[in-house]
């Protein structure tokens, strides 16, 4: 039942993914090969909104000695690191499946 709306949740949003289809992997499920592959492209978009946050909050921050600079950094660095680790999974991926 879990896997059935996890499924459909990822179906729907993957359909706001402009040239998001995943690669058919050999050997694995047809639900399971679709919540890998569009999984890992909202992983990539949420990322990029991470980043983006992160540059929001740094344009926006206390500029003063006694503000928090670090914080917009932390959510750049998240951003960036999610968008690096999905970009490699979905090409390891992809590798695999020929």
């Amino acid at each position: 039942m879990y896997l059935a709306m996890a499924y459909e949740a990822v179906t729907f949003a993957a359909a706001d993914i402009p040239g998001a289809e995943p690669t058919e992997i050999p050997g694995l499920a047809d639900p399971v090969a679709k919540l890998f592959g569009y999984g890992l492209w909202i992983l990539v978009l949420a990322g990029a909104g991470g980043a983006g946050f992160g540059v929001y909050k740094l344009a926006v921050a206390d500029k003063s000695r006694n503000g928090g600079g670090s914080e917009p950094f932390k959510w750049m660095g998240g951003g960036v690191a999610t968008i690096m680790l999905a970009g490699s999974l979905i090409t390891i991926l992809n590798g695999i499946a020929g």
